[in-house]
């Protein structure tokens, strides 16, 4: 099978502007395409995991991605899919941020002389003239268009800012400064982005005339960008340090069960062949598809040795069993605790298995907390210094654990 049929044949392709074309290029590893990602975080996000796996796939056939980091665009923000304005950035925050995506692509892109690339649109957005910008470029969107698109509809109910009106045309010129300078003939992105590159791909056949043919595709997000990933505790992030190898893993192996089997067709890069025969997967053999959706997805994010390190950590627990060495960790020091002890409120909240000492203290009334397979009622409760460096197992609800440990 062909590389576009494989991406037809795994739900990702939901539209096209010039399908016949699109298959051609990329069938033929012809393919300069580019996917944006902006740097809102310091990290990476499942809600990225997609366009990363896609990269990988298409690179696999012969095609050449460009990663383009959004050190411009970020500095505006992506209205798409939100209903109030982004919170703005300095300088410097975005800047380190891309340092940050740029690290944690290469471990699924191999970048160097002809092959991926990673480009900045900070290089010309940041230093561009305004009045130039809006007589060359702004002056081919039409308002009126522009206000149908789905990317601001969500924002036009609460007020529009101008900045954020602007996003789409910044997005516009990253295509065509990509398709001058870097041979980019390609852009790919999440459905709710289709308004932003088709205004690229029509840029470039309006100003550079009939022989600039840009293609546009998009993806189809079961989990869009503004979904995939979120849990109650905040985002599920691809930076070991921020979402841990074993919370990665129970993420996906707690998964709703009407998604699992779709994304492993969309995610994973198991066989065709293998995934279709899943599709009829019900009951335990269902359970049995989290968990290999678990695994290969850690293995892709955090390598073999820490996906089967999270999945022996994953049997012990719920299966009862004594050993905790791949368990979860939050290490304590003396600054943590006060008079020799800390409250269970603290633990919570340092352990990140609660976001504020006000959903710790919730958590505990509603008997949502165990420590040592105790359920802990009073919200006073204390631990020690001794207690603490032997160690002790907290569980928030049924699924999450941590391993809390003193260290002098």
């Amino acid at each position: 099978m062909e590389i576009y049929e494989e991406l037809v044949a795994r739900g990702l392709i939901a539209q096209v502007t010039d399908e016949k074309e699109i298959r051609d290029i990329v069938n033929n590893g012809k393919a300069t395409f580019y996917i944006g990602f902006d740097p809102t975080a310091d990290s990476l996000h499942v809600g990225h995991f997609m366009a990363l796996c896609l990269m990988k796939r298409l690179q696999q056939a012969g095609n050449k991605p460009i990663a383009l980091v959004g050190g411009g665009t970020a500095m505006i923000g992506d209205p798409s899919g939100r209903t109030d304005m982004r919170s703005m950035m300095t300088i410097e925050t975005i800047d380190h941020n891309v340092e940050c995506f740029k690290k944690q692509m290469s471990r699924f892109i191999e970048f160097g002389p002809g092959k991926a690339q990673i480009v900045n649109n900070a290089d010309w957005l940041r230093d561009l003239n305004f009045l130039d910008f809006m007589r060359e470029i702004g002056s081919e969107f039409s308002v009126n268009e522009m206000l149908r698109a789905r990317a601001y509809v969500n924002r036009m109910a609460n007020g529009l800012s101008f900045l954020e009106f602007s996003y789409m045309l910044m997005q516009s010129y990253d295509f065509y400064k990509l398709f001058q300078e870097y041979g980019c003939n390609m852009q790919f992105g999440g459905d709710d982005q289709w308004s932003n590159m088709l205004g690229g791909t029509n840029l470039i056949r309006k100003k550079l005339g009939k022989d600039a043919y840009a293609m546009t595709i998009t993806l189809l997000l079961k989990h869009d960008g503004t979904k995939m990933g979120k849990t109650a505790g905040g985002a599920v992030w691809l930076d070991p340090d921020k979402t841990s190898p074993y919370d990665f893993y129970q993420y996906w192996r707690n998964i709703d069960d009407k998604d699992v089997l779709k994304c492993i067709r969309m995610l994973t890069f198991l066989p065709l062949d293998q995934v279709n025969e899943m599709d009829s997967w019900e009951g335990e053999k269902l359970n049995e598809a989290k968990k290999i959706l678990a695994y290969e997805l850690t293995t892709l994010v955090h390598g073999e040795d820490e996906a089967k390190k999270a999945e022996k950590a994953a049997i012990s627990l719920f299966a009862g069993g004594g050993d905790d060495a791949n368990m979860p960790t939050t290490e304590l020091t003396a600054n943590d605790l006060t008079d020799g002890s800390i409250a269970i409120l603290d633990i919570l909240v340092k352990s990140g298995l609660a976001a504020s000492k006000s959903e710790a203290r919730r958590l505990v009334t509603q008997g949502g907390v165990s420590v040592n397979d105790e359920k802990v009622d009073d919200i006073a409760t204390t631990y020690d210094e001794a207690t603490l460096t032997e160690g002790i197992k907290v569980k928030k609800g049924k699924k999450k654990f941590q391993k809390i440990v003193f260290k002098a």
